[in-house]
């Protein structure tokens, strides 16, 4: 479908950073509470995520022994603000365990293992996704894994990169067959994407803003393409 390539992909990422800068993702004091805030920001707002981590920081509890022996009965009051609490608070029991049985709960040894094999047990773990546990690998531990999503797919679409109804494996290979693995390319690149579809590339787009329309080498998009047919 898509006739885009690495140096048009490479365009659009530059696109984006010209117009918004550098995203500083993911926003956090240690590797270990990036795991816990991409866990909680499952289906919910960055805010919500976030106000939930600072409650577990608040209560001293943002270590993986700390957080084991607190129990659901101290950790559900404190994410609630995360929604779904109930079943994150078994998410986050199920990873501390796995991470304090699997790596002693050190996120070094973790980071030093191949990254199919992380992969692999992650998403062995009941509820974990392979977005969650793509950003887990991309954000915490530092390997060179692109994370896709629904802002994605809505933008690959109009863009012409890949249909509407592909896959999660089928858009992320999209981006890693073209662009070589880059850690801090790959976790920039997915956070101007989440910009871009939550501010302008939204279900209804602001096509008008939009700061890779009309910018110099880059393909006319396929949602622009067909609203001036309409015209």
């Amino acid at each position: 479908m898509s006739e885009w390539t690495g140096t048009d992909l490479l365009l659009f990422y530059k696109a984006l950073n010209e117009a918004h800068g550098s995203q500083n993702w993911w926003p956090s004091d240690t590797p270990f509470e990036t795991i816990i805030g991409t866990i909680l920001a499952q289906n919910v707002s960055w805010k919500g995520a976030h106000d939930a981590v600072r409650a577990l920081t608040k209560a001293n509890l943002m270590e993986p022994a700390k957080l084991y022996r607190a129990g659901s009965d101290i950790i559900t009051p404190l994410i609630r603000s995360s929604r779904y609490y109930n079943q994150k608070t078994q998410k986050i029991l199920l990873f501390v365990n796995f991470f304090l049985k699997k790596y002693d709960g050190s996120i070094n040894r973790m980071a030093e293992m191949p990254t199919g094999e992380v992969r692999s047990e992650l998403l062995a773990l009941s509820g974990f996704g392979p977005e969650t546990v793509d950003s887990i690998l991309l954000y915490a531990l530092e390997k060179p894994v692109f994370v896709v999503d629904a802002y994605t797919r809505r933008i690959g679409a109009r863009q012409g990169w890949f249909p509407e109804t592909s896959t999660y494996e089928q858009m992320q290979d999209f981006f890693m067959r073209r662009i070589s693995p880059d850690v801090y390319l790959y976790n920039d690149y997915h956070a101007q994407i989440v910009f871009l579809g939550n501010h302008i590339c939204k279900k209804n787009p602001v096509c008008a803003i939009c700061p890779v329309k009309n910018y110099p080498g880059l393909h006319e998009c396929e949602y622009a393409k067909m609203e001036n047919t309409r015209v």
